[in-house]
């Protein structure tokens, strides 16, 4: 899996991923300014870091092209549970992750993690965080 693609500035919105950095980044806010005499339009993008949390911005030309990850969304079951990692098992394929918590788990559910239940993960790049429950 290629695990990311190219997509046109003017093509993005907020709420879809952009790499920035080398990280995948969920974008919260797109600003173009008019071009100016002899320049193109130029979008000013923030976001913020899916798996580190830490707010990045980037300005590039409207017609420019820009590196997307691409997330697979997959369902797991936990298996067990460490103070540091949790483990999971992928439903499909039946491969087991270890997980880290501090930085593989969404905030929100970190709390909820115990074993037994469905959670559903999102693998890019070759990280994957937990990001929700399934069917509670």
């Amino acid at each position: 899996m290629g695990d990311k693609t190219k997509v046109q500035v003017s093509k993005l919105k907020p709420g879809r991923y952009i790499l920035i950095d080398g990280e995948p980044c969920r974008i919260g806010n797109i600003t173009v300014s008019s071009p100016g005499k002899h320049g193109s339009a130029k979008a000013r993008i923030e976001a913020v870091g899916i798996f580190d949390g830490k707010v990045r911005s980037m300005v590039k030309p409207t017609s420019a092209e820009v590196e997307v990850p691409i997330i697979d969304k997959r369902t797991a079951q936990v298996i067990a549970l460490t103070p540091d990692t949790v483990q999971i098992m992928d439903m499909e394929t039946y491969e087991l992750y270890d997980v880290p918590i501090e930085t593989g788990v969404a905030d929100e559910v970190k709390d909820q993690l115990k074993e037994g239940i469905n959670v559903e993960y999102w693998e890019t790049l070759g990280r994957i965080k937990i990001m929700k429950l399934k069917g509670e």
